[in-house]
């Protein structure tokens, strides 16, 4: 189970770190300035994530709530989602944001943390059975 943990843990942060450098790097070559700060937004992905398979290996290895993982799932992603729009609010609203690069910004780190985490839940659901 500590195996495990750490293989999440490890392969959000190296995900988190090497994304956040490719697209900071990227925007750095393109001169465009964000009205946000980007590393913000990657960490909230990360951790999240991270607290989400986590909790999730935690109910598996307690056999607690394991014939509704994917209903636990599908709310802590609607949390995860409620959450990131009450701490981002301003950054989303906010008209100045119109440009395309800063929209996209604010789309890719949720989709590559949305898709590895999918990946992991996957996982475990596979495990599970």
């Amino acid at each position: 189970m500590i195996r495990r943990f750490g293989c999440v843990f490890l392969v959000f942060i190296t995900l988190g770190v090497v994304s956040l450098y490719a697209h900071t790097e990227i925007l750095k070559s393109q001169e465009k300035i964000l009205p946000y700060a980007l590393s913000k937004l990657y960490f909230f992905h990360a951790g999240f994530s991270i607290l989400i398979c986590v909790n999730l290996e935690l109910l598996v290895a307690f056999n607690k709530g394991v014939s509704q993982l994917g209903y636990l799932y599908l709310g802590a992603l609607f949390l995860k989602i409620v959450l990131f729009l009450a701490v981002f609010y301003p950054v989303i609203i906010n008209g100045e944001n119109g440009l395309l690069s800063s929209k996209l910004s604010l789309l890719i780190p949720t989709f590559i943390f949305l898709f590895t985490e999918v990946y992991f839940v996957v996982k475990i659901l596979n495990r599970k059975q």
